[in-house]
């Protein structure tokens, strides 16, 4: 099984091409080649490109959390994969072009050799009924949600994928780890969320850590950056160009005047190769005391 492997911020995901494969992989192959200990290692696998019809122009992408799910949209995703198509000379240098999610369609741009990728990731909505959020159709801002006998003030928001976002005084690991998971599989979100704890620095900085569905704890997220940037301004805590600060490093937003967000960020091609067939037989391993 060929695969290729990048990172962007620390956030790695595997680039299974198409052209390489028969099918596509089972939730049970993606959650084998992710395994950190078992398997290759990654935050995700993307699936692409692919096409649709005639229209060659267009890059169709399917993009699998460790867990084997599905994931709408992801930004880090989104750059790595645009990333992998400039060095299969399948785009070219400052050219935009189209990339297909399921979460809806982004312009992205490739710089600097491929070391940099600006992405316009779409429209942010606070609408309920599109995130999704349970209760009434409403923008949801500045409710309160209750975990363990406390009440966090949440906002949620989608940029094709589910977004949930606390403000804390300080952010830290800690936090992200205990109650993401608890937060991520809440009832009132139908189908489950993204997890951000923001902190902000001033008007144009913006700290995050994050607990993603279907990966746990990550060192940086693209759609979690733009979501918690367009809740921020939203909320009047910050101004229209910023930056994000995660654990991996750093993004440019921008949030315009309708909540498109552009996104702009560094990739890191890390190595390619070809997994062993005995990686899909290591039940033993699993099961030995």
């Amino acid at each position: 099984m060929k695969f290729h492997k990048y990172h962007a911020l620390g956030n790695d995901y595997l680039v299974l091409d198409p052209k390489n494969f028969d099918a596509v992989p089972s939730p049970d192959v993606i959650r084998r080649i992710c395994h950190r200990n078992l398997g290759i290692g990654s935050d995700g696998t993307l699936w692409g490109p692919f096409y649709q019809g005639e229209m060659k122009e267009n890059f169709n992408l399917r993009i699998f959390n460790p867990d084997g799910s599905e994931a709408e949209k992801s930004g880090n995703g989104l750059r790595i994969f645009c990333r992998y198509l400039w060095d299969q000379h399948l785009v070219a240098s400052n050219a935009s072009f189209r990339v297909i999610t399921k979460g809806g369609v982004v312009e992205a741009t490739v710089h600097h050799d491929g070391q940099e990728v600006t992405i316009s990731m779409g429209k942010v909505s606070f609408v309920s009924n599109l995130i999704p959020v349970e209760g009434d159709s409403r923008e949801v801002l500045q409710e309160k949600l209750p975990i363990e006998a406390q009440f966090f003030e949440f906002s949620a928001a989608t940029i094709g994928n589910p977004h949930c976002v606390i403000r804390t005084e300080l952010t830290s690991p800690e936090m992200a780890k205990k109650f993401g998971p608890m937060i991520e599989n809440n009832p009132i979100f139908p189908n489950r969320t993204n997890v951000q704890f923001l902190e902000v620095l001033d008007r144009r900085n913006l700290k995050l850590e994050i607990w993603e569905r279907g990966a746990g704890y990550t060192l940086a997220s693209g759609s979690s950056s733009s979501a918690a940037a367009a809740v921020a301004r939203k909320l009047d805590w910050c101004d229209r160009e910023l930056t994000v600060h995660m654990p991996g490093g750093s993004l440019q937003i921008t949030v315009q005047e309708d909540f498109q967000i552009i996104m702009k960020g560094g990739v890191t091609k890390v190595f390619e190769g070809e997994a062993d067939a005995k990686l899909f037989s290591y039940e033993l391993l699993e099961n030995r005391a």
